[in-house]
């Protein structure tokens, strides 16, 4: 049953829609600019059947009325409309509040000002931080040195609207033109599809109005004193895509609140549009745990998520191969940023070795042993993870071999086991947890270890760099193809890094003490490198937390790389070298091993 209601606020009438039985405990959804209530619609009809859910037109927006001063939009007026808005509708016990942009400022507002104290329930945030919260984030990403700075920096540039929007006669002429691309924006970039209501047939009204939002509340000495801080329950769902708030600034509420909850939507800044379904649901088990209900699985990992510093906490992690070298690094680092850690290894005792070091360290990890090669033991792995533990959120294919020597050597058995463990090893975690992500509908991350190998053609490793460029190509392709599930992938190519691959690599065509001192060669290269598989796992966290596409690690995969595109021919060239330059070690190791015997 739906009801409508005209609730007046100073000089301003509010339209206020309820629906919903009577009885069960509200939630008051606002918006954002420059939408109208009608944004929530998707999300107010599934609400429906568990809450009276109330949403209304904030002043100056669609069938509300607009205040006679243009500028009588600061934050303490808009707490003067939402109080009015609870008491019309007969708003007895404390609400479940959600906001979303503008609407989630107001939120803030609320729970951490002492107007609306013991009225709010609960508070759902999305893509609005508190303004103390943001000044605050600012202050301290700034000294954090160059890489706080470029944060900082790059939060500003998707800001800089907002200097426009406040200006005189410049606002006004941005604001007109809002109506003229907001379809096309939402259509192409957030992934939703316009409807009746929204975008609204008062967007340009609209639009024009809510400038007062950002000149009565964004000027120098605006920001409130103190830091923002609530004992209000409050769930922050970060929309992972938003073009307008970066994830540090959307996060800035942590240690603010005594009881806080991180959720992340693979969405752009209009979530409630694009995935209505997953924020509802969202919504409801946040109240009714504030209810009383009981906590389930999802809301205890928001919760881990929402600790200060790490970054990755309350999330699953499953990484192949992580009995040593990269996978190893690459489990530690994210348990040490708060992840879950799964450790695979087809090595059972060194996945143990590798999830006792974690558990040493603090941190969260169980061990199972796997062959990426066996179809059958990735089907049962990939089941006992989502039965066990629930379904991933990053996945890392690195378990990997190496056959050195040339392709006229590389026999059908050694061929088959090294495409089976490097390409369809990472074809299976693909494809097993890359469906468990999408049926979840909440995103997620797949890491792929390619190679140097595969930007750069090698006549040494030629078999080994075949199958490093399949997983590259793989991984570009199938970025495209999960981009419609929130699933972001990434192909990580190493150069020389000091890891046991080859001491533990095939040599054909080198039998004997020749192929033994080939091993030591190639051992002791890799060692003189000294290049950590700790960076390449720090390369990894980063490369998730900013979903990047292809990341080379180290001087010499960048490097490769920039040659590849810039000269294909000298990249050639240097493969020729390369392989002659092993010819002739081989053939000195060989005259060597004749002269001791």
């Amino acid at each position: 049953m739906m009801r409508d209601h005209r609730v007046r606020s100073g000089d301003v009438e509010l339209a206020v829609r309820v629906t919903g039985e009577e009885n069960r405990p509200t939630v008051v959804l606002i918006h954002g600019y420059p939408d109208t209530g009608a944004v929530w619609d998707e999300i107010a009809g599934i609400l429906a059947g568990r809450f009276r859910v109330v949403v209304y037109d904030v002043r100056g927006a669609g069938a509300s009325t607009s205040p006679d001063d243009p500028l009588d939009y600061g934050l303490a007026v808009l707490m003067d409309d939402l109080l009015a808005v609870l008491d019309a509708v007969g708003a007895t016990e404390p609400v479940h509040l959600v906001g979303h942009d503008w609407g989630s400022v107001q939120g803030w507002e609320a729970v951490t000002g002492e107007r609306l104290a013991g009225r709010v329930a609960s508070f759902t945030s999305m893509s609005g931080p508190a303004r103390q919260h943001a000044a605050r984030w600012a202050r301290e990403t700034l000294r954090d040195g160059p890489r706080g700075a470029a944060e900082v920096l790059a939060q500003a540039r998707r800001n800089v609207y907002m200097p426009v929007l406040m200006a005189p006669h410049a606002g006004e002429l941005l604001a007109r033109a809002l109506p003229t691309v907001f379809e096309r924006g939402m259509r192409w970039r957030e992934g939703a599809e316009p409807r009746v209501g929204h975008p609204a047939p008062t967007m340009r009204r609209d639009a024009v109005n809510g400038l007062g939002l950002y000149r009565a509340n964004m000027g120098r000495g605006d920001v409130p004193p103190g830091e923002g801080r609530t004992d209000v329950p409050v769930q922050l769902i970060v929309p992972t895509r938003d073009r307008y708030a970066g994830e540090g600034l959307l996060l800035s509420a942590r240690g603010c609140a005594s009881s806080l909850v991180v959720r992340r939507v693979p969405a752009g800044h209009w979530a409630p549009r694009s995935h209505p379904g997953l924020i509802a649901r969202w919504i409801a088990e946040f109240a009714e745990h504030t209810e009383g209900g009981p906590e389930t699985v999802g809301l205890a990992r928001a919760r881990e998520a929402a600790e200060p510093g790490k970054d990755f906490g309350g999330r699953l992690v499953v990484v192949t191969g992580a009995g040593d070298g990269i996978g190893r690094a690459t489990a530690r680092a994210f348990a040490q940023a708060g992840a879950r850690v799964v450790v695979a290894d087809i090595d059972e005792d060194a996945a143990r070795r590798t999830a006792g070091t974690i558990a040493a360290d603090g941190g969260r990890a169980h061990d199972y042993r796997v062959d990426v090669a066996d179809a059958g033991a990735m089907e049962r792995f990939a089941e006992w993870v989502r039965v066990t533990h629930g379904v991933p959120d990053v996945v890392v294919n690195n378990a990997g071999i190496a056959v050195a020597g040339s392709l006229l050597d590389t026999a059908e058995e050694d061929w088959d086991r090294l495409r089976s463990v490097n390409l369809d090893g990472v074809y299976r975690g693909c494809r097993l947890f890359g469906r468990q992500m999408a049926d979840r509908g909440e995103g997620g991350h797949l890491v792929n270890l390619s190679s140097l190998a595969a930007v750069s053609p090698s006549g040494t490793m030629t078999a080994y760099a075949v199958t490093k460029a399949a997983v590259l190509h793989l991984s570009e392709s199938l970025r495209a193809d999960l981009e419609q599930y929130g699933i972001g992938v990434t192909a990580v190519c190493p150069g020389v890094v000091d890891t046991p691959i080859m001491a533990n690599a095939r040599y054909v065509g080198m039998e004997g003490e020749l192929g033994e001192r080939v091993r030591d060669e190639a051992v002791r290269l890799f060692r003189r490198r000294s290049y950590p598989p700790e960076r390449v796992a720090r390369a990894i966290l980063r490369a998730v937390r900013h979903d990047r596409a292809v990341v080379p690690v180290s001087p010499e995969a960048r490097a490769g790389m920039a040659l590849s595109r810039l000269s294909p021919a000298a990249n050639r060239a240097l493969a020729v070298a390369g392989r002659r330059a092993g010819d002739r070690l081989r053939a000195r190791l060989a005259r060597e091993a004749d002269d001791r015997r």
